[in-house]
Parts: C-alpha cells; sequence; structure tokens
C-alpha cells in the first residue's frame, strides 16, 4: 500500500475495484484510530452522529470503476429533513457500521421498507405501481424527486414539492409543460396565489391520463370532464369568480357531446378538448383555443369536412379577415348547451334555424348600414308562404339553410351557390320535384314596394282596398240596419202600437242563378282558406 498525492490507493498485482479515500490527509489520523477502534470494540449500533463523524467532511468520497463519488452528508440539511431523528441504518441496511470501509457493495436504500403506501400515493406517475422503493428511472425513484439526505415533508412551506412550488419542480422533467401551464390561466392564477387556482396534483392525482385509465378514452374523458367540474361548478369560491352562470356550465352535460360522452362514446368531445389542458386560456385571449378566431380550427379538428365547407363560404372568408360580427360556430350551435339539429329545442333545428340564426344578422339595422347587407330578407321570407307554414309549425317547409346551404353559404353572384341562377332548378327540386328552370325565374325576397315591385306593389294594393270596401260596406249596411230596426222597434213601444204577427207565407229571396253564384262564392273561398293558393 503506497499513498499518492491526497488520494489513497493501493498497489499491488490484484488491486480492489472499489477504493475509499479523502481529498485531505488530514482525516486520516482520525480514520485509521476508528479502524483500530473497530477491531478491538464489541459491535454496536451506530448512531447518527457516530456516522457523521466521518462522513460530515466534504473530502469524503468513493472511486468505483473510475467514477469518483461524494459520500459527505452535510449535516445542516440532515438537520432538517424529515429523518433526522432516525439513525443512519435505519434506511442504510445490510452493512456492518463497524468495519471501515462498510463493503465492497453496499445495499440500495429501499425506502418502501417504512413507505409502502408510496406507489398507492403517487399513482400520478402510472410507474409508480412497479416501483422497488430502491432506484430507478424518472417518475420511480424515490430520490430523484425528494433527494436523499434533505428529504422534507411537502406540507413544509421550504419543501421542493410544497404545492406552491409543485409547477417549477414538476418541470424540471415535464419543462414544456409546466411552461404552457404557468402561461396559461390556470398557471397565472396559480402564481397569485388566488384561492382555489388548480396546480399540477390538483388535476393529476386523478386518473385523468391514459397510463392510468388503461389506454380506455372514454374513462379518461369522463374523468377529466368530472375534474373540470368539480371546480368549475361545484366549488363555490371558483364559481364566484367565473363569469357565466353555473347553468351554462352545466349546459355541457345536457349537450349532444355531454350525453354522448357519458353514453361511451369516445369519440364525443370534453372540456380538454375544446378548451386545452395545460394551455387552457380565457376565450377573450387572442391565443386561447376558444377564441373567436380560433373556433373554427378547434372544432374542425373533429369536425373536418365541414370546417373546411365553412372555411371557402363568405362567413368563413369574413371571419379570416377578422370581421368581428361574423359568425362562427358557436354564435350559430351555441357553447356548452350544442344540441342536435334534429332536437326542436336546438337553435339549428329547421323550425328554429332562420328567427334565431339568420334573423338577429340579417335584420340588424347596424349591421346592415355598416357592411350594406339587406336588412329585409328575414321580413321577406316571414311573409312568403314558406315563412307562414314554419310559422304555423311545418317541420318540411324550405328555411333558410334549404335554400343557402348551412356551413357552405355563398353569395347569389357566386356560380357554386346553391342560389345561383343557374342553380335554383335543383335547390327548389330537393322539395319541388320536376322544378325547371322557370321554377325559380322569379324573386323570391319579394318587398312589396313601388320602387322594387311595381306591379305586384299595385296588385296587392288593389287587394287590399277591396278587402276594406267589401268588409267595411257589409260592417257599414249591418250597422244601420240594426239602427233603423231599433229605432222601429222603441218608436212603436213608445207610441203602444201592438205589432202584427209576421206571416207564415214563403217568399222566394234568391233566384236558382243567385243561388248558384253563391255556391261557387262560398267554394272559392273556401278552397282559399284551404290552400292558401292567393298567399
Amino acid at each position: 500500500m503506497e499513498w499518492m498525492g491526497a488520494q489513497k490507493t493501493y498497489s499491488g498485482p490484484n488491486p480492489p475495484r472499489v477504493i475509499l479515500g479523502h481529498r485531505s490527509p488530514g482525516l486520516w489520523p482520525i480514520l485509521a484510530w476508528a479502524m483500530m477502534l473497530a477491531r478491538t470494540a464489541p459491535a454496536v449500533a451506530q448512531s447518527a452522529a457516530d456516522c457523521l463523524g466521518c462522513h460530515s467532511d466534504p473530502s469524503l468520497v468513493l472511486e468505483r470503476q473510475g467514477c469518483t463519488l461524494s459520500l459527505h452528508v452535510d449535516p445542516s440539511r440532515f438537520g432538517r429533513s424529515v429523518h433526522k431523528d432516525l439513525d443512519c441504518v435505519a434506511c442504510h441496511t445490510g452493512l456492518n457500521p463497524d468495519e471501515v470501509p462498510h463493503g465492497r457493495r453496499i445495499e440500495a436504500v429501499n425506502c418502501l421498507n417504512c413507505h409502502e403506501d408510496a406507489p398507492a400515493a403517487h399513482r400520478f406517475h402510472a410507474a409508480m405501481a412497479a416501483a422497488t422503493g430502491n432506484d430507478g428511472g424518472p417518475g420511480v425513484s424515490c430520490k430523484e424527486c425528494h433527494g436523499t439526505h434533505e428529504v422534507a415533508s411537502p406540507t413544509s412551506s421550504g419543501a421542493k414539492y410544497h404545492s406552491s412550488r409543485l409547477a417549477s419542480s414538476c418541470g424540471e422533467c415535464h419543462e414544456p409543460v409546466a411552461r404552457q401551464y404557468l402561461e396559461s390561466e390556470h398557471g397565472r392564477a396559480f402564481s397569485a396565489g388566488v384561492q382555489g387556482a388548480p396546480g399540477c396534483l390538483t388535476c393529476h392525482r386523478h386518473p385523468i391520463t391514459d397510463a392510468r385509465t388503461a389506454g380506455e378514452p372514454v374513462e379518461r374523458k369522463v374523468a377529466q370532464e368530472k375534474i373540470c367540474l368539480s371546480c368549475h361548478l361545484d366549488n363555490p369560491e371558483v364559481r364566484a369568480r367565473m363569469g357565466p352562470e353555473a347553468g351554462f356550465i352545466a349546459g355541457y352535460e345536457k349537450s349532444v357531446y355531454g350525453n354522448a360522452l357519458l353514453m361511451g362514446n369516445a369519440a364525443a368531445v370534453n372540456c380538454v378538448d375544446c378548451h386545452g389542458s395545460h394551455e387552457m386560456k380565457k376565450g377573450f385571449e387572442p391565443t386561447a383555443r376558444v377564441n373567436r378566431r380560433q373556433i373554427p380550427e378547434t372544432c374542425g379538428a373533429c369536425h373536418t369536412a365541414i370546417a373546411l365547407e365553412f372555411e371557402r363560404s363568405v362567413h368563413g372568408t369574413a371571419a379570416r379577415r377578422g370581421i368581428a360580427e361574423e359568425p362562427v360556430c358557436t354564435d350559430c350551435h351555441g357553447e356548452h348547451n350544442i344540441l342536435s339539429p334534429d332536437d326542436s329545442r336546438s337553435p339549428v333545428a329547421p323550425a328554429n334555424v332562420s328567427a334565431q340564426v339568420c334573423s338577429p344578422c340579417h335584420s340588424s339595422l347596424r349591421l346592415s348600414e355598416k357592411y350594406g347587407l339587406a336588412s329585409d330578407r328575414f321580413r321577406t321570407f316571414a311573409d312568403s308562404y314558406h315563412g307562414l307554414a314554419i310559422r304555423e309549425g311545418s317541420l318540411e317547409v324550405a328555411s333558410c339553410a334549404s335554400c343557402h346551404g348551412a356551413h357552405g353559404t355563398l353569395p347569389s353572384s357566386d356560380p357554386a351557390s346553391r342560389v345561383h341562377k343557374s342553380n335554383l332548378a335543383s335547390t327548389c327540386g330537393a322539395c319541388h320535384p320536376g322544378a325547371s328552370a322557370r321554377f325559380g325565374a322569379g324573386r323570391v325576397h319579394v318587398l312589396l314596394a313601388d320602387a322594387q315591385e311595381p306591379v305586384l306593389y299595385w296588385i296587392a294594393t288593389a287587394y287590399l282596398a277591396v278587402i276594406v270596401v267589401v268588409v267595411g260596406d257589409m260592417f257599414l249596411h249591418n250597422l244601420l240596419d240594426f239602427v233603423r230596426k231599433a229605432h222601429g222597434h222603441l218608436q212603436a213601444r213608445s207610441e203602444g202600437a201592438v205589432e202584427e204577427p209576421a206571416g207564415r207565407a214563403l217568399y222566394l229571396r234568391m233566384t236558382l242563378g243567385e243561388r248558384l253564384q253563391h255556391g261557387a262564392l262560398v267554394l272559392s273561398f273556401t278552397l282559399l282558406v284551404v290552400t292558401g293558393f292567393m298567399l
């Protein structure tokens, strides 16, 4: 054995693989004395203070296969740990503390000897279910997260995994996700100390990932939705700070997507699909997935064909230009309470789409003045046969979407438009088989004004005049007849005259021709009422 500098090494034909040494020779006399004492003194369990007699030296190192490992334990850090009252041999088992060096191979510390519930308590790392407790890769190794001799309780304000430090601590491994979270609405609220703001474990202690739900997307999506509602609906502190009412948030479970998800449809979207997970932001932020300008892209992630159709439409083109008033998916279908078009309560149901979806924009004087739109389109439709039939509850009559299309609406000047003059025959023929090109030759949205349709205007005016004159004359005739008869009766009573009884003879009031004329009038009027032909 020989000395080389400040390092203790061995010479000879078979040097050992593990070599214990110090960066400073000052401790070697003490270590030699300890070794001699160990040979003569009886073996006794050593306390933490006994072990720190050597391991508190920062120069204590171990060389193994060309690598130098520090064996230093900082007494001050160990004194602040949750294990400060434990003897070293409580964790470092399988060695004789009286042997220096303690052995060629030291048994690894097994945290599960004490912390048997660690795998269950750390389910947010799915691999912990197979953890051995003595080492492993990220997500399994206790010391990778909690350290070694400086382990602190997560409830301690200065602990690495205190709830206030979770984002940065978890971010050491999950850096991209942590960055997204800290920039999100949740992350900003958490950093500001807002009561109820979610941290990493608020969500991830529940089975909301594929690894935790055995790859079952339905279970994962349902669990994610329940986690979101547990704060946004069930937590009064969080709900009080929310803009939408509780009913608006709860509307999701009553929507077509919520019902489908709860029925086991894995393709149904949940909160995370629309709002995002770690990157969730409020809708007014330009980068939010539910911002108006991002809505077509968000919905298009599932509704690909419809999104492409909308993108080419007059509405989609205007929306891409940044026109704030231009409708996007949620303006027509709703947000959390989206219902199927087959549901009579849905705004896009055939009976509702014209009045509830199209009318608010196409009847707006503000929008018509700002963008040069005709503001009479819904009024003229409502006065037409189609509009009146819808008001009476018909589910088969044409609505705005029946003619103009729903997602692919184009101006009538576009040759691809369903209401372009070259396409009217096929559009009308969808309801009226055999419709020719002349079927849609007339104007559709007709406003009976002298300047627009003078012929129809004067016909309608004359028609109304005839009605007023005929009905008015009849009313005046009956009124005058009633006055004359009432005056006669009053005069006869005042003079004491006795009315002669009416005779029993029959009088012919109308000739055969007059009866036939009245019959034809009744028949034509009945047909008019039943068929609505003149409408």
